[in-house]
């Protein structure tokens, strides 16, 4: 049996731009109206997707739009999405900060959430009173919150600190700190947005460690929102996609940040960069062959390279990026003054599922001439059967090694 500890059904958020409220008197009696006689609200019929780069012709706009996803418990699930899709107001909702227009929340035990640096923190109290102030929001007891507080410390690096004001923390050691309250007070559900972002390497690595020793050691459930792709595919197990508002994929991990990222690139020219730079040993062109990048896992890749003008000898490198921009290899030609173009294949066999982009440069020993990065997205879609039985990353590249018996 699923043991759902969270659940999500018909959850839409609208909000009236520019203003609080519907913004006329009007509005607000016709809302009161129709709300003690038990009808609709009138205004929910009308309202626009959640577009932030289009103009509209209504003040109302659906933040979110028919949400509904089931999380269960010790799962971690990673909602993912360009900026204004929709993902904050979803964790503001599952965490209570604000209501849903339409729609219910019901939960299992009780949620922490770590929506942005310093919620709830008082900065006139010092780093100490508010462990205190956040466990007894959190529903903590003082004699529970003690018996944590050596480890709260510790474990956020400001014990130097601890005794001063927050407001006179950094960004950094704030978010420490708030993190260690939410992540040691043991709620039943973690939800946690962008705010990791701000803390350094160290404790990153940190924090995802003890994300992922709460959800499979602790069996507690986290939310997690985050632009970093490496730091949701190592620590989710599950995935959520938005979109102006509404849910577009829900499946697993690697397969919903795939389907994010090739959606950043939906275009029908997304596989050809055209560049609008001129001059000595220019790019003018980078295309991959193939029908909407999207490749077999034994396909050759085939890249054709255009110069706009090549007037001295020098090379031209490329190097190709897995989906968290990580070069996964590089590799280099020369070229001379009579190359308008240039081709470079990929073998078929080398490349994993995934999807990949590339840079291409042009160079000489001490000078480069252009530099283009991140272009052409493509995609890798199967794998080989060898390698379903493995759950995690099994690597980027595909590799015949050649095997032999050892004579004893």
């Amino acid at each position: 049996m699923k043991d759902v500890i969270l659940k999500a059904e018909n959850i839409s958020k609208q909000y009236r731009l520019g203003v609080v409220g519907t913004g006329t008197l009007s509005h607000d009696l016709n809302r009161w109206w129709h709300r003690i006689r038990g009808k609709e609200d009138p205004y929910l019929k009308i309202g626009e997707t959640n577009d932030r780069a289009t103009k509209g012709t209504s003040d109302y706009v659906w933040a979110l739009q028919d949400i509904n996803f089931e999380v269960e418990r010790g799962e971690v699930l990673g909602i993912i999405g360009k900026n204004g899709a929709g993902k904050s107001t979803l964790l503001k909702i599952l965490s209570k900060v604000t209501a849903p227009t339409t729609g219910t929340i019901k939960s299992r035990g009780r949620i922490a959430s770590l929506l942005e640096v310093g919620t709830g923190f008082n900065g006139e109290l010092t780093g100490r009173e508010n462990v205190y102030l956040n466990g007894a929001i959190l529903g903590m007891t003082k004699k529970e919150i003690t018996a944590k507080l050596d480890e709260i410390i510790d474990f956020s690096g400001c014990e130097r600190y601890i005794d001063t004001p927050v407001k006179r923390y950094s960004s950094g050691m704030t978010v420490r700190l708030a993190f260690a309250v939410a992540a040691f007070l043991e709620p039943e559900i973690l939800v946690i947005d962008e705010v990791l972002a701000v803390g350094d390497a160290e404790f990153q690595k940190k924090a995802i460690g003890k994300m992922q020793d709460i959800s499979k050691g602790e069996g507690r459930t986290v939310l997690f929102v985050s632009h970093n792709m490496a730091a949701v595919k190592s620590l989710c197990t599950r995935g959520i996609v938005l979109e102006h508002g509404k849910v577009v994929f829900e499946g697993g991990i690697d397969d919903s940040v795939q389907y994010y990222l090739m959606s950043e690139n939906k275009s029908e020219d997304s596989r050809i960069f055209t560049n609008i730079k001129k001059g000595s040993n220019g790019i003018k062109k980078i295309q991959i062959q193939g029908i909407d990048g999207i490749h077999r896992h034994e396909d050759d890749i085939l890249i054709n390279i255009t110069f706009s003008e090549i007037n001295t000898d020098c090379r031209v490198g490329i190097a190709l990026l897995n989906a968290d921009k990580t070069k996964v290899f590089t590799d280099v030609c020369k070229i001379n003054k009579q190359n308008k173009e240039i081709g470079c294949k990929i073998p078929g066999f080398l490349l994993l599922k995934g999807t990949y982009s590339l840079d291409v440069a042009t160079f000489s020993d001490n000078v480069v001439y252009d530099y283009i990065e991140d272009v052409c997205p493509f995609q890798i879609v199967d794998l080989i059967n060898d390698y379903k039985i493995y759950n995690g990353k099994i690597g980027d590249l595909k590799i015949k090694c050649e095997w032999n018996e050892v004579e004893r």
